[in-house]
């Protein structure tokens, strides 16, 4: 279970934290002076704490660092009055991992919570990767025996102990941050810190201060200065996922953050030395971003020097068994499951699957299925009816039925537990390569026509698995060429 330390000499800070996540999966532990906080993180090793600034005896910075000397992962939370905000800020230059204000907003404090927590959990979870002298229990692992992992496995061994920036490329779902994660795990700095960042999810307006930093007053809302990830991350690994959705703006400011260390804060004159690891991420085809001049071509050579290609599911269908084998004993005990292997039916439509969405898909079928599953063994009719269909890769269309209907029938009869979920997602790969090819591939007017934003098209589109190459196809013969803004 979690555990999340608050140090703070007001019991009624410390009662509200205590309530605000009673009923959840976190533990709280309190302390209402640094002495004891030391005391409780030696006893209790949280995962976040969560720090007064002003303290008595000992103050909350000197707390800070006795706090890293004996944890330098450790994200801490700083708690502050508006008038200590400067040492706040000051904290997270020396590598706090954020800091609130008082009084407490308890939402954004259980959202911040949160994101620290995941933060830790990439840090300290293991990644082991075969041959590796990680302990593998209770560790993530990158599993697979195939000649095309085998290569990635001599990659990460080969890259992790040189300081240089690495490219990870893959389709969405490969597993391109346990690679990341495993890199930096293996590298002579993975006892600092290890930050991820999507740079897709972020709307770029706010990723260039995300990533740098601001100034108080650099623009509407700026009311404090915000210290940035590359500032945040000092001495650390920092993952930049979906690099090619940055735009051309802020792919110069990576340029010389890369090639100097050095940046300056959204409405800063300062420049600031810092000294981080960048491994990046992509299923976009730079080539082809660069020729478009989408993506600029010194920031590519400067990414690609040290590139890791991971493989699609579908071209190491003979690692299938090991994955199965592994996800079914991992997911049957975080699901208290007693599913003790898979039916020999069951198996031969798992392996004949085609898997678009890869590995992350594989992940979300085994856990429906379990959820599914009465008995020892997994059947056949407890797998997704997208998977009994035989959904294309291509499109998604609702292969072997007329319509809508027919699913939901199928469903029905099968007397599905999910069958909201099934059926949005096939109405979901039904509509969107349609609306696409319709619009020539254009992600702004497709948007549009669906009434969603672009960012949330994109997401839909990794989320479903689609591949969407040069020609638009869908089942009843249209095709379109894809001449415009398109996702890889």
């Amino acid at each position: 279970m979690p555990t999340l330390l608050v140090v703070d000499d007001d019991r009624a800070i410390r009662h509200v934290v205590q309530q605000a996540f009673s009923g959840t999966d976190i533990q709280v532990a309190e302390a209402a002076t640094a002495e004891d906080g030391l005391d409780q993180l030696r006893r209790h090793l949280p995962d976040v704490v969560l720090l007064d600034i002003n303290l008595p005896e000992m103050s909350g910075m000197e707390a800070f660092r006795a706090f890293h000397s004996l944890d330098p992962k450790l994200p801490i939370i700083f708690v502050t009055a508006l008038d200590s905000s400067d040492i706040a800020i000051q904290a997270m230059t020396l590598g706090a991992y954020d800091f609130v204000m008082k009084p407490l907003d308890l939402a954004s404090l259980n959202k911040l919570i949160g994101q620290a927590m995941e933060v830790r959990r990439l840090m300290n979870v293991p990644v082991s990767v075969p041959g590796s002298k990680l302990p593998s229990d209770g560790a993530d692992r990158l599993v697979g025996r195939s000649p095309a992992m085998q290569e990635v496995y001599k990659a990460v061994g080969r890259v992790a102990p040189q300081n240089v920036t690495v490219l990870i490329r893959g389709e969405s779902g490969t597993g391109k941050e346990l690679v990341a994660r495993a890199i930096y795990q293996h590298s002579p700095r993975a006892d600092r810190p290890f930050l991820a960042v999507n740079c897709a999810a972020i709307p770029d307006a706010l990723l260039e201060s995300e990533l740098f930093g601001h100034e108080k007053g650099a623009f509407t809302g700026a009311d404090q200065r915000r210290i940035g990830k590359f500032e945040q991350c000092n001495g650390g690994t920092l993952f930049l996922d979906e690099i090619g959705d940055m735009s051309l703006l802020l792919q110069a400011k990576m340029l010389r953050v890369l090639q100097q260390q050095q940046f300056e804060r959204v409405g800063g004159n300062q420049t600031i030395s810092t000294d981080v690891r960048v491994i990046t991420a992509t299923n976009r085809d730079l080539e082809q971003m660069v020729a478009a001049r989408e993506f600029r071509a010194d920031l590519y050579y400067r990414l690609s020097g040290l590139t890791i290609q991971l493989p699609p599911l579908r071209e190491r269908t003979a690692d299938l068994p090991l994955l199965l084998d592994h996800f079914l004993r991992r997911f049957a005990l975080a699901l208290d499951k007693d599913v003790r292997g898979i039916s020999p039916e069951a198996l031969d439509i798992l392996l004949k699957y085609s898997w678009p969405g890869n590995i992350r898909e594989l992940q979300n079928v085994l856990r429906q299925a379990l959820l599914n599953t009465v008995g020892p063994v997994l059947l056949p009719e407890f797998l997704p009816a997208a998977v009994m269909s035989h959904e294309s890769s291509s499109g998604g269309m609702l292969e072997g039925s007329d319509d809508l209907t027919g699913q939901i029938n199928r469903l029905l009869e099968q007397n599905s537990t999910t069958l909201y979920d099934d059926s949005i997602s096939a109405l979901e790969r039904y509509v969107l390569p349609r609306v696409l090819a319709n619009t020539q591939g254009n992600i702004s007017k497709s948007a549009k026509q669906l009434g969603i934003t672009r960012g949330s098209l994109r997401n839909k589109i990794r989320a479903l698995g689609l591949t969407i190459d040069r020609q638009i196809k869908i089942d009843d013969g249209i095709t379109e060429t894809d001449d415009a803004e398109m996702p890889a």
